[in-house]
């Protein structure tokens, strides 16, 4: 993957609010990107000097200089009950012509995953918290299509880990929906690897829909060092028909820290992949192998950091180093 030279595309600096909570921002990270209505879109988690989040919208003719709302996303129909204290990363998938952004919510036992829509990417209608099988869990993401009737969805369910620790998680799951709101456990889809760069998993972007499969970004944290995390990117290839099936997974990761907006922040050592917006689509809604990539990724919880390559580099990838995949 190769990083854009304007590194960071954006900024705390790049917030020009009078909101009086977004006057100074702390960050800006962690995008949901999509290419809707003739534009790059984003979606951005912007956080204050008190460590409240807030959704700001940007949009883009080019994918690299983005305008930036100056007023946060206010989200239609919230319900004042359950308490949310915050909501964030959010995740944009398009299905039938309208934007959903599925995002987490932190509750006051609990993170949850909550769904919004929109026809015009400036304002959104809250469409419900979703429910499933684990009542904790995040990192959420839509397929862009139904797959054999259903709506289909990755997540990483929050689950104890070391006793004293906060509750994590190291396998992404796939769950299936009729209605995108009431989701029901499919399988298991892969694991972290202890002792290798992604011991704890999530999902990145939606999945992209190539002829080989689909492509999923997603990001892996070492935890086996002394004095940090690191968080790195992957990829993996999922079975077109049946996604609950990997069909092969980077060894290596794709993207990892080594610059000083990396390095350096509110949490050093991240790259967080949380977008990605192909330069063009298929008409049946896949992704060819040429196509160019723009993945967007929060860059140690501090700046939004802009990396591309093609579907075919990181097919490669996922094969490397046991063999390129079938024709």
């Amino acid at each position: 993957m190769i990083r854009h030279p304007h590194n960071p595309i954006l900024s705390r600096a790049d917030i020009q609010s009078e909101h009086p909570l977004l006057r100074d921002p702390s960050s800006v990270f962690n995008p949901g990107a999509v290419f809707f209505n003739g534009r790059y879109r984003l979606m951005l988690r912007t956080q204050s000097r008190s460590r409240e989040t807030f959704f700001v919208p940007a949009t883009s003719s080019d994918g690299i200089r983005f305008d930036v709302q100056t007023e946060p996303l206010q989200i239609g129909n919230l319900p004042a009950i359950p308490k949310v204290h915050h909501a964030y990363d959010a995740r944009l998938s398009v299905i039938d012509g309208r934007c959903y952004m599925m995002y987490a919510v932190d509750l006051d036992d609990r993170c949850t995953l909550a769904l919004a829509v929109s026809d015009d990417f400036q304002t959104f209608e809250f469409l419900g918290y979703t429910s499933g099988t684990y009542a904790d869990t995040r990192n959420g993401v839509i397929f862009p299509e139904k797959i054999n009737g259903k709506y289909l969805r990755l997540e990483r369910p929050n689950l104890p880990q070391e006793p004293g620790n906060p509750t994590s998680g190291d396998m992404i799951t796939i769950s299936e929906s009729d209605n995108l709101l009431r989701w029901n456990h499919r399988g298991d889809v892969m694991a972290g690897r202890w002792r290798f760069w992604d011991e704890r998993i999530g999902a990145g972007p939606p999945p992209l829909k190539t002829k080989h499969g689909w492509l999923l970004i997603y990001h892996g944290v070492a935890t086996h060092f002394a004095s940090s995390q690191i968080y790195q990117a992957g990829a993996a290839l999922l079975d077109l028909h049946d996604p609950k099936h990997v069909l092969a997974r980077t060894r290596l990761n794709i993207l990892e820290p080594r610059e000083n907006y990396e390095l350096t922040g509110q949490v050093p050592n991240v790259v967080f992949p949380s977008g990605c917006i192909p330069e063009s689509t298929e008409p049946d809604g896949s992704i060819a192998d040429d196509t160019q990539l723009n993945i967007y990724y929060g860059a140690a919880d501090t700046s939004i950091g802009l990396a591309t390559t093609t579907v075919q580099e990181l097919i490669h990838a996922c094969y490397f180093p046991d063999g390129e995949p079938g024709a």
